[in-house]
């Protein structure tokens, strides 16, 4: 497996209370400095010396909109600074590499693809190296001051997929990465880092405990208890891809593109534009994907107390909203006695959800309370979510 350890720590590490600031600002939007003291306790002195920490550091925007206070005092909301600091993701794809640039607002500044039949180590290496090169060479020497990172989104066991991929096997892609580029590289899984993403960046309200579906080419997933996620000693906690349903199959032989793919006998585009799928055949694809979704869901939920199911994928929305209903459908129809039935919703970030969660890993261990979006944090109002636990926990 690889290895998952930075090989430094990004510049600019910021305290806890630092870190708690930016966080919530980061869920609710901008927000005064009386709202940031009333969410996390702190006196309003600590929150404006903070704050005026994190202004001159060039990570919060104090030039928002003024409001009034309940007295007519005018209100200014503090904002992210989008050029506060700069992440890099990497995602390494069945069918495509993706490599992005992302500020400090979570929006993508450049993206550069790299189609593959097969991802290959030494390809995949040096589209990296050169292409952040190139960002580099558009980047002034502040920008290039505020780079924090790279994060490397990529499954895990990759040599299993095909004979095509036992180069794969043996290879550090972190390691690689992280000496050529002279930078701190993170690696997750990128069904994790995917879910990781909807947290961090997703526009929809989240409960603390929910179960991800990522479908792609191939099919994964991610956990969240507890307001974090949840990785286990393997590092491959929610590889729902791989969970066990009837007939001796898993979910990602059935609930993938690759299936949808097969049927249709070639390829669908790269992004969501012009997928000519034939009614029968989409038709056939969301029921039997439906059907391993809701078995896999329904075991997770009865497990875990589950009140969300959030799907998501690489595919155009109205697919992705297709497969949310067939599930709800699916689920509804399941014999459940003793459990409660899961709410199923759409994710917000599709094709990029990966690339996304990426770029998060140095973004998390830099700025996020606990340094990374499995330890414990804020939630939108302020206080810890449940779980003193480590992060990362075994």
């Amino acid at each position: 497996m690889p290895n998952t350890i930075p090989a430094a720590t990004p510049q600019g590490v910021r305290s806890q209370n630092e870190r708690q600031i930016l966080w919530l600002i980061r869920r609710n939007g901008p927000m005064p400095r009386a709202a940031l003291a009333q969410a996390t306790g702190l006196s309003a002195q600590a929150v404006t010396n903070i704050t005026r920490e994190l202004i001159a550091a060039g990570l919060l925007d104090a030039g928002g909109e003024r409001r009034r206070g309940k007295v007519g005092q005018p209100l200014l909301p503090l904002a992210l600074a989008p050029d506060g600091a700069l992440f890099l993701g990497l995602k390494v794809g069945r069918r495509v590499a993706e490599l992005v640039l992302v500020d400090f607002a979570g929006q993508i500044r450049q993206i550069r693809l790299l189609p593959h039949a097969y991802p290959q180590p030494d390809a995949i290496r040096d589209f990296a190296v050169d292409g952040v090169a190139e960002i580099l060479a558009d980047l002034t020497g502040a920008q290039r001051a505020r780079l924090a990172g790279m994060g490397i989104a990529s499954p895990f066991y990759l040599w299993d997929w095909a004979e095509e991929m036992a180069p794969w096997r043996g290879r550090d892609l972190r390691a690689e990465l992280a000496e050529a580029l002279d930078l701190p590289v993170w690696l997750e899984n990128d069904g994790s880092c995917a879910c990781g993403a909807e947290m961090m960046f997703g526009t929809d309200e989240l409960p603390e405990d929910f179960l991800y579906f990522y479908v792609a080419h191939f099919a994964g997933g991610g956990v969240v208890l507890d307001g974090r996620l949840r990785l286990g000693p393997s590092r491959n906690a929610g590889a729902m891809g791989s969970y066990p349903v009837p007939g001796g199959r898993q979910v990602l032989d059935v609930a993938s593109i690759s299936v949808l793919e097969t049927a249709l006998g070639g390829d669908l585009p790269l992004d969501d534009a012009d997928w000519a799928v034939p009614p029968a055949i989409t038709r056939q694809w969301l029921d039997e994907s439906a059907q391993v979704l809701s078995h896999a869901a329904l075991g997770a939920v009865a497990v875990l107390d589950l009140p969300l199911v959030v799907i998501d994928g690489a595919m155009p929305a109205a697919l992705r909203a297709a497969l949310v209903q067939a599930t709800t459908d699916r689920l509804a129809a399941m014999r459940h006695h003793g459990v409660t039935l899961p709410e199923v919703r759409a994710g917000t970030l599709g094709r990029r959800a990966r690339t996304l969660g990426a770029a998060a890993l140095p973004l998390g261990a830099g700025f996020l309370p606990g340094g990374s979006f499995s330890a414990p944090r804020p939630g939108r109002n302020g206080h810890e979510t449940r779980g003193a636990r480590p992060a990362f926990p075994g």
